[in-house]
């Protein structure tokens, strides 16, 4: 039997799942549950869109509490005072020039859970992430991605 994926979170990343997860079992499921009651209201199941609807849902739900929860049973919480400002790791916050579009940006390096690109957080298993992981102030990496090769240059390291 394969070992399961342990998830690398900081403790806000953490945070966030426990909020979700408590949300979806004590609001959602109380609401799926009365929408199904309503839609067995209505009469032959057949033909009920609301029903099949709102069973639809309750799977989605089921579905990433499961997920939910076994990412906060496997998880591997970053120590934030223990992040190296030395070398990039999960929990950094790292400065680079991005050779493509000639600007610089600044990265959280997060594990997979969390990334949310929009928000800047990449994953320390994206193709970004992991080229920078372990790298010091000055490396410049070179990145394949689905366009070509990016090229980055780590100008600072950080913690929050």
């Amino acid at each position: 039997m394969s070992e399961a994926k342990k998830y690398i979170m900081t403790y806000e990343g953490v945070k966030k799942l426990e909020e979700e997860l408590e949300y979806l079992k004590s609001v959602k499921r109380k609401e799926i549950t009365e929408k199904i009651k309503v839609a067995l209201g209505y009469g032959d199941l057949s033909e009920n869109s609301e029903y099949d609807e709102a069973k639809n849902e309750q799977a989605f739900v089921e579905g990433r509490i499961l997920q939910l929860e076994n990412m906060l049973k496997n998880a591997s919480v970053v120590d934030e005072s223990e992040i190296s400002i030395d070398t990039v790791s999960v929990g950094s916050i790292v400065k680079v020039k991005d050779y493509e579009f000639d600007e610089e940006v600044e990265y959280t390096i997060v594990g997979s859970a969390e990334a949310d690109p929009m928000e800047f957080k990449i994953s320390n298993e994206s193709p970004v992430g992991s080229s920078l992981m372990g790298k010091k102030v000055g490396a410049v990496v070179e990145v394949n991605v689905p366009g070509g090769v990016n090229k980055f240059e780590i100008l600072g390291i950080r913690r929050d």
